[in-house]
């Protein structure tokens, strides 16, 4: 079973991120478009989704058109009770539910004021008393959620759900501007930027689309704080693969990593991969089997 998704730019689409993760972090299945934010109007780049006017939206194998991101995991739950959208227990469901449904709905001081921009990191930044207020009420419902279901890892209702996707965005902000949270919020925020989906979606918004101003804020610019790339570069030498590693098509675009030359085959490939190369699992399998293979 697979879907149409139609996505804005990986770099400034907050909401698009979320339904990205609800596929990429489930395993579920999706032919992927995008609309491009520079020339203007979302809902006149996708007249044929029509009358989905945001992004994300999904488009089912039989033709109906899911229009929210909170519609798009709960439908995706119902048709993939195997892929674990959201918790098995029901206090820990019905709480990822609540949470989910109120950063839907909720935190418009934070969206507003602090859009998210994976391209930039800030410092020095002084929040206004709604977003403080919008700080203090995540970090409420966050220790809320993880007294009454306590996961033993980083995420909020047990296993990584549907409820973590929602608030992966909002991590993004938090980081992105430097905002003071308590430590246990920070510890829930640094599980988001060492996520492998969420670095991998960040790599492609640093390489994918053109720098979008109206984004940028007037604060000083500061080092993104998740973790620091492996130091790859854009190469000219041969490859030792032939065939790249995502598409099994010819090596014609390549990177240098650690002495070795890998070959993509196409320019994007190649500069999401230089852009955080252990983001992509399929990569590193490549970089970690012998040479001589």
């Amino acid at each position: 079973m697979t879907y149409d998704l139609i996505l804005g730019d990986y770099a400034y689409s907050s909401w698009s991120l979320r339904g990205w993760l609800l596929f990429e972090r489930f395993g579920i299945a999706r032919r992927t478009g995008m609309v491009n934010f520079k020339k203007g109007g979302v809902a006149e780049q996708m007249p044929e989704w029509a009358p989905a006017r945001t992004v994300p939206a999904v488009r089912t194998p039989e033709g109906a058109l899911l229009t929210e991101s909170i519609a798009i995991a709960e439908e995706l739950a119902q048709r993939h009770p195997e892929a674990g959208l959201w918790p098995d227990e029901p206090g820990a469901r019905a709480t990822a539910r609540s949470l989910a449904a109120e950063m839907h709905a909720g935190f418009a001081a934070l969206r507003g004021e602090c859009p998210m921009n994976l391209r930039l990191a800030y410092a020095g930044v002084t929040p206004s008393e709604a977003v403080a207020a919008d700080l203090r009420r995540l970090e409420a419902i966050w220790d809320y959620a993880r007294d009454l279901c306590t996961p033993d890892g980083p995420w909020l209702c047990g296993a990584y759900s549907a409820v973590d996707a929602f608030y992966a965005p909002v991590a993004a902000r938090i980081a992105g501007y430097g905002l003071q949270v308590s430590e246990s919020a920070q510890a829930y925020v640094s599980a988001h930027l060492a996520d492998p989906a969420f670095r991998r979606w960040r790599a492609m918004g640093l390489v994918h689309g053109e720098v979008l101003d109206r984004y940028r804020k007037p604060f000083a610019v500061a080092d993104w704080p998740g973790p620091v790339p492996l130091p790859a570069r854009v190469s000219n030498a041969d490859p030792e693969n032939a065939n790249c590693p995502y598409s099994g098509k010819p090596s014609t675009h390549m990177l240098e990593l650690e002495g070795r030359v890998f070959g993509f085959c196409n320019a994007f490939c190649r500069d999401k991969t230089v852009a955080d190369p252990a983001a992509w699992p399929t990569f590193m399998a490549l970089r970690d089997r012998p040479s001589s293979d």
